[in-house]
């Protein structure tokens, strides 16, 4: 019974996890649908509620951004769909003219990651709805559902800001540390069989787990955060930027492992010994950085991985093997610069080779 009693907890706690975006969503759309209804705009507001459903998702508190990004292509993409249909007769070319005047304003009015697709959508809704009264009302119902979305969205269940990043780098922590201890069993073996070094959005999740973070910071003003909570999630910060160095330097080591254990590549035709002597070097600093995105004081750790890569260089004096080894050093280095910083302690002596 206890054993079939986690995985019951387990899907209730990701239940209730799932339970605060969707309600949120549905209170958010119904109360734009019924102050639209209350105003008198039409008796069905739909674009009332499309912004909770299209802005309404995971972050609550980053919808201030799209909604006013969706209210800017709503008033372009009206003001499009009326010029066209009220100065050309409906034709071929009034539709071709609307198109490309919609599609030149989503990208103009877009943003770094995609277009504003609302200008087009919005035009093409005014064009095929030729009613007195409709681009007002449209306006108006698209005001009002994103000014619900934008006031009182991030009032409702806001997220655990800090324990989704720090959950976020601990997930990363533990990912890296798997994939480091299959590469060092791997070299272990000589001349290890090819395997996949990463993917590359493994190696980008540091990167976005920062932008959320330096998004929440910059907007905590405007959040129901508690200082507490600021304070902790400023000093995720450090360990975010060394999980980004580092995974720049692993995927460079990665890369360079897998073009050396690549079948085609010349060699010896045995196992090779420097990759067998790497299986160490790999394992401590695996831990010295899992110490290190841990918060915790890794510079015994850092020593061993610094003497063993002295070793490796000692033994292994090949320019192939010195650029294998880079990575790895440069791991180091960041590893270092970390405890150095000021939230770190002093770093080891360690003379670069």
């Amino acid at each position: 019974m206890p054993a079939m009693s986690a995985p019951v907890c387990a899907r209730a706690r990701r239940f209730a996890v799932r339970l605060g975006p969707a309600t949120r969503l549905i209170l958010c759309a119904a109360v734009a649908w019924c102050l639209c209804v209350w105003l008198g705009t039409s008796p069905a507001p739909v674009p009332a509620a499309l912004p909770a459903v299209l802005i309404l998702r995971d972050d609550p508190f980053a919808a201030p951004r799209p909604a006013l990004q969706r209210m800017a292509g709503v008033v372009a993409g009206v003001l499009i769909g009326v010029v066209v249909q009220h100065g050309l007769p409906p034709s071929t070319f009034s539709f071709l003219l609307l198109l490309g005047c919609g599609c030149a304003g989503m990208y103009l009015l877009g943003g770094r990651d995609s277009p504003n697709q609302q200008v087009l959508v919005s035009a093409l809704m005014i064009y095929a709805t030729p009613v007195p009264g409709y681009p007002l009302a449209r306006l108006e119902e698209s005001a009002v559902g994103i000014a619900v979305v934008a006031l009182l969205g991030p009032l409702l269940w806001p997220p655990a800001r800090y324990g989704s990043v720090r959950d976020g780098l601990d997930g990363y922590r533990s990912d890296l540390g798997t994939l480091l201890e299959g590469i060092a069993a791997r070299a272990a073996l000589g001349r290890p069989a090819l395997g996949p070094p990463g993917p590359a959005a493994f190696w980008q999740r540091p990167r976005v787990l920062a932008s959320a973070l330096d998004g929440i910071l910059a907007h905590r003003r405007h959040m129901p955060l508690k200082r507490a909570d600021t304070a902790r999630l400023a000093g995720l910060r450090p360990r975010l930027s060394l999980a980004q160095r580092t995974a720049l330097t692993l995927q460079f080591f990665t890369g360079e492992l897998e073009d050396r254990t690549d079948p085609a590549a010349p060699g010896p035709a045995g196992p090779d010994p420097a990759l067998r002597d790497l299986a160490p070097l790999v394992r401590a600093t695996s831990r010295a950085l899992d110490a290190a995105l841990r918060g915790a004081d890794c510079t015994a750790e850092l020593r061993r991985a610094r003497e063993l890569d002295a070793a490796h260089r000692s033994a292994h004096s090949a320019r192939h093997d010195a650029v294998l080894r880079a990575g790895l050093h440069l791991t180091h280095e960041a590893v270092a610069d970390h405890l150095a910083g000021p939230a770190g302690l002093p770093a080891p002596p360690h003379e670069d080779p």
